[in-house]
């Protein structure tokens, strides 16, 4: 069996592959943002949120994952968690208040990014 020429597909196995690409990145769920890992890594690593939060373990915060899942379909998650990150909020630790800290930057887009990244897990 011969392949079409790509005079009678009109499009080449690379044009497709794009084409296929672009539209899983435009409608696939939970790929709406783009961020940079290593960026959000290292201001959560800046700022000690690694001290109570990691990826997937429980620690004495919920893990990204959980966070991603609680607001995952919501279109103020960016919102409220910026606002989580850079105000200050009482939060419950170990059934006791204290103050959640704020991330170690005033950058909106270093932010926004890593916010980015949770919601990503």
């Amino acid at each position: 069996m011969t392949r079409p020429s790509t005079a009678t597909t009109g499009m080449t196995a690379t044009t497709a592959r794009i084409a296929g690409l672009a539209a899983t990145l435009l409608f696939a769920p939970g790929l709406a943002f783009a961020f940079d890992v290593d960026a959000a890594q290292a201001l959560a690593k800046k700022s000690n949120c690694t001290k109570c939060h990691a990826v997937a373990a429980k620690k004495e915060g919920p893990p990204y994952k959980e966070t991603a899942a609680k607001y995952k379909g919501k279109a103020d998650a960016e919102q409220k968690l910026f606002t989580h990150l850079t105000t200050s909020p009482k939060v419950k630790v170990d059934g006791k208040e204290e103050e959640h800290s704020m991330v170690k930057s005033k950058d909106e887009a270093e932010i926004k990014n890593l916010i980015a990244y949770i919601l990503a897990q």
